[in-house]
């Protein structure tokens, strides 16, 4: 079963909680003299403005600091320029924690083709610019130069990609882990909560950070190896074929074995000795020259993510080593509802004024249910950062939310925009067998098939949907976040509750293509399920008297992605009449698998050898532009670009000015657009599937 771990609010308080509760967390010193602060204990440095609300990761730490007794302050959005922004609350008594934000600042800043975004819309007015390119690495740097002596610790969504060496698509490089840039004395991957309140506890007892190596959830350097420990070595688990042999760090250690070889023979351990187990994967320098270790360590890597059996993982960094303990314990539903039920303000901080925050107004009237996601797709960054094991709140939690919603939330008109999270039909769904989930080392619980193992029953959940919309005062409760729609598939019931109540005209779904060959290198399931679906919920929408739409989204250049494949998919968007008017390019965020086949151009859902699997890999940007311009076919831009496509591959049949063509042969005039008065060729309701940004922080 899975190891507990002691209750998140089970710690004696600090001394500080005498001073209650802050109206707001403190961003000036003048803040902090209102509340007869002459110092913080912590201080939180964040890329985003302040939003005082549990769906924004420095208000929940901020919070959750701050129930324990301790004074949390916020420095937001800084000028990185120099070390005086840093400076502005003063020296914290225990540490700085830095994060770049709800968002990696790189996938924040550019767009999937490396253009700069023009907007950031965890700004105020949503304006571009405010925080540096790689911005954990920049804040720990410029912290670090304002006050040398006080422990850092980077945490967050940026830091939890970066973790170990991993490949940058914004300068094609593989670059070494944050760790090792950024200087910081901890990371703490995931969801930190575990970590930041056993760590803040002690040090307030005086506990050295350096000291403090035990913690579930973290990662930091070292040079010496601990007694006690054996060490498999990750390529006896994956035999990835020859090495490169590279100078080994631990050379004078004697625990260490045939060091001519670089790799210990050790052999596997007893479970009961799991917790004295380290895995040692490929060095920085060997996957930044060799991609096949690249693709081995990505696929070990991802199969000791359970908490359940997952061991301690190792990489050399040259002279030193970045030492990650295994993943965190889960949260209870008790502890996440505690967690939400923090005095959160619901709003931006004050000094904003009137100035809009998109992504507040975005989810100010949502809740969220759940945490994690088991669907395992290798694009997304879920598994990486919240996990694959369902963390739910209760009923009544999510319920009394809904009331606050109703009573606090500013305009609140009586509808709730989302009651969801990474997906939102999997709350309560998980694993039947604790002894089973807890020695998982499956990828996905969902592909190829739903295991049987899984629970799928829909009907507590059907039930709350019928909770919330009795609370008086809630005329409606919509579904926002995506819909995981095979898991839907299980239950009709659930689909008609949804469908008849739950859907404002439009539902969000992520078939992301048609084609086996790119779906099998996602995690896909195949169309023909996406088309079931979409019967039911066209059957249950038309019984309900309502039309009602799907917004199907679908991906281009993923790696497995062919022209042919491209050309397919948009035959089938043209068949069901469906005009996308924004699409997502693949965009390839650090660690995610997906992003290892990019690199690689080899599949690490299977072993990886010198002889294995070739993944089609879309680089070049005329590619990429084409095979985005296939998601678009309807575009009058896209059609010169189009026309010859279709000619190359052989498929000039497609051209014509028919019902049956995907392209027209005519080009309208001036600079490709529709000329005034006309209109493109294609009909069908016009389709907004745009996720720019969001393969880091799916709601599906």
């Amino acid at each position: 079963m899975m190891q507990s771990a002691p209750d998140l609010f089970s710690y004696r308080r600090h001394w500080a909680h005498k001073f209650g509760t802050a109206p707001e967390l403190p961003m000036s010193r003048a803040e902090m003299d209102l509340l007869g602060w002459d110092s913080c204990d912590i201080v939180i440095v964040t890329g985003d403005a302040y939003v005082d609300h549990p769906s924004f990761g420095m208000a929940i730490i901020g919070r959750l600091l701050e129930a324990q007794g301790f004074r949390v302050g916020l420095i937001v959005q800084p000028d990185w320029t120099s070390a005086a922004d840093f400076q502005r609350l003063g020296q914290p008594n225990l540490f700085f924690g830095i994060t770049a934000g709800n968002m990696d600042s790189m996938v924040n800043r550019y767009t999937a083709d490396r253009r700069a975004r023009s907007d950031d819309a965890y700004t105020p007015d949503a304006a571009p610019g405010r925080r540096p390119d790689r911005s954990v690495t920049v804040y720990a740097q410029r912290t670090r130069e304002a006050y040398k002596g006080v422990p850092i610790v980077i945490g967050g969504i940026e830091a939890s990609l970066r973790r170990i060496a991993h490949f940058d698509y914004w300068s094609e490089t593989v670059r070494r882990s944050v760790l090792v840039d950024a200087k910081a004395d901890l990371l703490i991957y995931g969801n930190a909560e575990r970590a930041l309140v056993e760590l803040s506890h002690r040090l307030a007892r005086g506990e050295p950070i350096e000291t403090i190596r035990d913690l579930r959830g973290t990662a930091f350097m070292r040079r010496d190896w601990p007694d006690g420990w054996t060490v498999l070595d990750s390529t006896q688990l994956d035999t990835p074929g020859p090495l490169k042999v590279h100078n080994d760090p631990y050379e004078d250690d004697p625990r260490c074995e045939n060091r001519a070889e670089g790799v210990p023979v050790v052999a596997p351990t007893p479970r009961a000795e799991r917790d004295k187990t380290v895995i040692r994967l490929p060095s920085f320098e060997q996957v930044r020259d060799d991609p096949v270790l690249y693709a081995h360590a990505s696929r070990v890597f991802h199969l000791e993510t359970n908490p359940g059996n997952a061991r301690a993982l190792v990489q050399a960094h040259g002279q030193r080593a970045v030492w990650l303990n295994p993943p965190p314990i889960p949260l209870t539903s008790s502890e996440l509802d505690r967690l939400h039920e923090l005095p959160f303000t619901r709003r931006p901080h004050s000094s904003y004024g009137e100035a809009r925050l998109p992504a507040w107004e975005m989810i100010r009237h949502s809740v969220i249910i759940l945490r994690g996601c088991f669907g395992g797709c290798t694009f997304c960054s879920i598994t990486e950062h919240e996990g694959r094991i369902i963390q739910n709140r209760s009923e009544d939690s999510i319920l009394r939310e809904i009331e606050e919603v109703r009573d606090r939330a500013p305009g609140f008109t009586g509808t709730i925009s989302d009651l969801g999270g990474p997906s939102a039909n999997m709350w309560r769904l998980g694993c039947r067998d604790p002894h089973i989930e807890a020695a998982c080392r499956k990828l996905s619980c969902v592909y190829p098939e739903i295991c049987r193992n899984l629970n799928t029953d829909h009907g507590p959940l059907i039930q709350l949907y019928r909770k919330a919309r009795a609370v008086p005062g809630i005329k409606r409760v919509l579904i926002a976040s995506g819909l995981r729609y095979d898991l839907a598939m299980r239950s009709p019931a659930y689909i008609r509750e949804l469908v008849t109540h739950h859907v404002g005209g439009y539902l969000k779904i992520a078939p992301e293509h048609t084609e086996s060959g790119p779906l099998s290198k996602m995690m896909k399931p195949g169309i023909g399920i996406f088309d079931r679906f979409k019967e039911l919920f066209d059957r249950y929408s038309r019984e309900a008297g309502k039309e009602q739409y799907l917004i199907p989204y679908f991906i281009a250049g993923h790696p497995g992605t062919t022209d042919v494949d491209m050309l397919n998919l948009a035959v089938w968007l043209k068949r069901h009449k469906l005009r996308l008017d924004q699409v997502q390019s693949f965009l390839p965020t650090p660690l995610a698998i997906a992003t290892a086949m990019y690199h690689t151009g080899r599949n690490p859902l299977k072993r990886v050898t010198r002889q294995c699997e070739s993944v089609p890999v879309v680089r070049g940007m005329r590619q990429r532009r084409l095979q985005k311009a296939f998601l678009r076919y309807h575009d009058p831009e896209n059609w010169p670009l189009l026309r010859q496509a279709l000619k190359d591959l052989g498929r000039a049949d497609l051209i014509g000015n028919g019902k049956r063509h995907l392209v027209p042969s005519f080009q309208p005039p001036g600079t490709g657009g529709v000329p005034e008065g006309r209109r493109a060729p294609i009909a069908g309701p016009r389709l907004n599937a745009s996720r720019a940004g969001k393969s880091q922080a799916r709601r599906r």
